[in-house]
């Protein structure tokens, strides 16, 4: 029996958890799960769980190392301190330990969304090639250049929106509004996400400078996470899951999207599982970000009929398996919540 460990993660590790102990192969796995809350959701659905400490860095690195040989781990899937990790990788191979991790430099380039575009737009002009379209953006410290890039991308038509450079989901994102909010959205909830183009200023200008923002333009149309699962720079699935709705998504098949995905693994070697967001705009899909790591929705597109997180475990037990053959099922409706409701 393989022993399996995922250290604080999402909640929704949980379907991911599902899906491994419930793999076509008969494969058996135990499975560990550690978090700093011990009343974490997803402790439930495993085997056995235990409280982590407050530490990070290398001490944390430490940490895991220990862990996994007192427990007698065989395979590690890290959501913290993933890249930390990946650059510390011979110490865990050391002690006959494989973890689910790409490069640590890629990593760290795609938690910064602003040196990932930059990454793109390089390569782009380098070779001549289109990978995926970019917003128009620009990288802000302090309230006059914040206030500069507004008026800029206000004069080319864009409504603008703001996030930090580093976070993770919506964390921090806000779109400037041009008036008051409505009643259907104070309702709804969308006002949560807007704020004035004064209110904004009143708060960054508290301090001379800030950590980088990105100030882009806003994108309305439809917005897909490619889910993709690829080893050696060899793509052997993507599958473009589209926001149809509230939490409803369609798992469709995009040429189009399946594109862009196919020109990033040419460029950057993602192993193993990843997700690529991106959003429309006047028929144009940009791109949002690269996440190195399963998204929170992966699970929707496993019901396509391809285990992507079992997948994975496969390419990483041996090594890469150049004789993968994935079909997955397209038209897929179901809720972003219950995996197991398909709606069509």
């Amino acid at each position: 029996m393989t022993k399996i460990w995922f250290n604080r993660w999402f909640t929704t590790v949980a379907h991911y958890i599902e899906l491994i102990r419930q793999n076509e192969d008969g494969a058996e796995f135990e499975v560990y799960g550690s978090h700093p809350n011990e009343d974490a959701l997803y402790l439930q659905y495993c085997d056995h769980s235990f409280v982590e400490p407050d530490i990070s860095g290398d001490a944390y690195v430490a940490y895991c190392l220990q862990v996994c040989a007192e427990k007698n781990i065989d395979l590690f899937i890290p959501r913290k301190e993933n890249v930390l990790i990946s650059k510390n990788l011979s110490k865990f191979h050391s002690i006959g330990v494989k973890v689910l991790v790409c490069d640590a430099e890629l990593m760290a380039l795609m938690d910064n969304k602003a040196a990932m575009y930059q990454s793109i737009l390089t390569k782009e002009a380098e070779k001549k090639t289109s990978l995926v379209p970019i917003p128009d953006y620009a990288v802000v410290t302090n309230v006059e250049e914040f206030k500069k890039t507004y008026h800029h991308l206000r004069k080319k038509g864009h409504t603008v929106c703001f996030k930090p450079v580093i976070g993770e989901g919506a964390n921090g994102f806000r779109v400037i509004s041009e008036g008051q909010e409505t009643i259907e959205e104070l309702l709804t909830g969308g006002i949560s996400r807007r704020i004035s183009i004064e209110h904004a200023c009143s708060i960054l200008s508290q301090k001379d400078s800030f950590p980088e923002l990105m100030v882009l333009e806003y994108l309305d149309g439809y917005e897909y996470s490619i889910d993709c699962l690829a080893y050696d720079g060899e793509l052997h699935l993507a599958i473009p899951r589209k926001k149809v709705g509230g939490r409803v998504r369609e798992l469709e098949n995009n040429e189009e999207l399946l594109e862009i995905a196919r020109a990033i693994h040419k460029e950057y070697n993602i192993d193993y599982i990843s997700n690529i967001q991106v959003k429309f705009s006047n028929g144009i899909p940009k791109l949002l970000e690269i996440n190195p790591r399963m998204a929170g929705g992966l699970n929707i597109s496993c019901l396509s009929g391809v285990n992507i997180p079992y997948e994975a475990i496969k390419l990483l037990q041996n090594g890469g398996n150049p004789f993968l053959n994935l079909n997955p099922e397209m038209g897929i409706r179901a809720s972003h919540i219950e995996k197991e409701v398909v709606l069509s």
